[in-house]
């Protein structure tokens, strides 16, 4: 069963549905632990909660990026995780940081990359006038917001829709399609070619990836 290691910088309201699906026996993998930049972080206690280890590294403790990365990537490492799972994590990542973890960090956006990345995206993504919107799984490189797509969800732009129902509309889908990211993962179905994600089922049969990036999209 492959370990993986959640990073969170507050509620974790995604790390929630990876605990969630978990449990329920849809995510066949080990938490090995949940790991916070902030010391007050909600979901360290969801997480402890849950049986899971818990650890707090406060980067305001450090001097610089690269100090914190480098104490952070030793608490990761004392795990020995399959996978680094960003899940609400606002901090940059440093280069040395994404590299150590290439191929086996990932993260959740809420937009469809690359359209939108940084933060507010919901209101900007209404400023602009979109009609579809959404959220992406993807894996981290250097470049903030940006690396090969594993899955994504889209979700209409109603009318009516401000910032916070925009932003409520997204997270329910972000909270589908993380676990099935992470399963694929675990399942070792996910491969990366020349900076493109392909499926095992997808390499075998074109349109299998279709299906789950509609059903999640809510999108008919």
């Amino acid at each position: 069963m492959k370990k993986i290691v959640i990073l969170i910088s507050g509620r974790g309201s995604n790390m929630e549905a990876l605990i969630a699906a978990r449990d329920a026996g849809n995510l066949p993998v080990n938490i090995a632990a949940v790991i916070s930049n902030r010391p007050d972080a909600a979901g360290l206690e969801t997480a402890a909660r849950a049986s899971i280890p818990t650890h707090f590294i406060n980067h305001k403790a450090f001097a610089g990026r690269e100090a914190f990365d480098s104490r952070l990537a030793q608490c990761i490492d004392e795990f020995e995780p399959d996978l680094v799972v960003l899940a609400g994590f606002m901090r940059i990542l440093s280069d040395g940081f994404v590299r150590h973890y290439a191929g086996r960090l990932i993260n959740i956006h809420p937009s469809l990359l690359p359209s939108f990345p940084g933060l507010h995206t919901h209101q900007r993504a209404l400023e602009e006038g979109v009609r579809i919107h959404g959220c992406t799984v993807h894996f981290v490189t250097p470049a903030l917001d940006h690396g090969p797509v594993i899955v994504q969800a889209a979700v209409p732009v109603l009318d009516g829709d401000d910032e916070a129902s925009l932003a409520a509309r997204v997270l329910r889908q972000e909270h589908l399609v993380y676990p099935q990211a992470v399963r694929w993962f675990a399942e070792g179905k996910l491969t990366l070619e020349n900076g493109r994600v392909r499926l095992a089922a997808e390499l075998a049969e074109p349109a299998a990836l279709v299906s789950p990036v509609l059903a999640a999209s809510g999108i008919r």
